[in-house]
């Protein structure tokens, strides 16, 4: 519902200082289109909040390249054209920043004010990093194969299909060649699934190309975002 040029998300527990809004806006204007929240001094318990978070913030900016210190601070501005066709499906909000890089936006951070709880029981602990790792693979796959999904079930599939085939000339040389019995030995079986397996892979890649083309062409929804427009003649920087 909110309508302004400028989103700006925060908790709802009070840990989070609305003082801080304006240095978000601030640093916003220096031409970045997301500005994240950085607790650096965290006022929460170091066993079930601050060490998960660290291991998922050191992974999450690992897997997809946008290293910050504090994926999780609910503290945020973005310009309302990034978020306005962003959509959000799961657990998928603590990966704003890398959903927005993937988007071509310009992310940094800043340091913010961090208050101790004094309301509601945190809903975070060691469970959640599991979540995360698993919600990783979605963005993960979104960061790098999300418009050529092809390049990596085809590259498995025929690397499949080639170790299957090399088995089965294999043991097909031991039987015509050598008069081996081949028909119960475990390679066989293999050789079979190895052939399969790389056939199956195949076809989910040019499924997933169709979904993909059909998700982007049926919301006229664009692989790429046109930053500026430079000059009269329609030159322009694609992002």
């Amino acid at each position: 519902y909110a309508t302004g040029q400028v989103i700006v998300t925060l908790d709802g527990d009070l840990q989070n200082d609305p003082n801080d809004i304006p240095l978000l806006l601030a640093k916003l204007e220096e031409g970045y289109d997301l500005v994240s929240g950085w607790r650096k001094n965290r006022q929460d318990d170091r066993v079930k909040r601050l060490l998960p978070s660290k291991i998922a913030n050191w992974i999450i900016g690992k897997v997809t390249g946008v290293k910050l210190h504090d994926y999780g601070c609910s503290l945020k501005a973005y310009r309302a054209e990034l978020v306005a066709d962003m959509n959000l499906y799961g657990e998928l909000h603590r990966f704003l920043p890398a959903l927005a890089f993937i988007e071509g936006a310009k992310i940094t951070e800043i340091p913010v004010n961090h208050h101790a709880r004094r309301f509601g029981q945190s809903k975070y602990g060691l469970g959640r990093t599991i979540r995360v790792i698993m919600d990783l693979f979605t963005v993960f796959f979104m960061k790098k194969f999300l418009t050529r999904p092809m390049h990596i079930f085809g590259v498995y599939g025929l690397l499949s299909m080639v170790v299957g085939i090399i088995l089965g000339t294999y043991l097909t040389i031991l039987k015509l060649g050598f008069g081996q019995e081949i028909g119960t030995r475990p390679l066989l079986i293999l050789a079979v699934l190895f052939f399969l397996t790389g056939v199956q892979l195949l076809c989910f890649g040019l499924l997933a190309e169709i979904l993909m083309r059909t998700y982007h062409e049926s919301q006229k929804r664009p692989i790429y975002r046109v930053r500026t427009v430079v000059g009269d003649r329609g030159f322009f920087s694609e992002q």
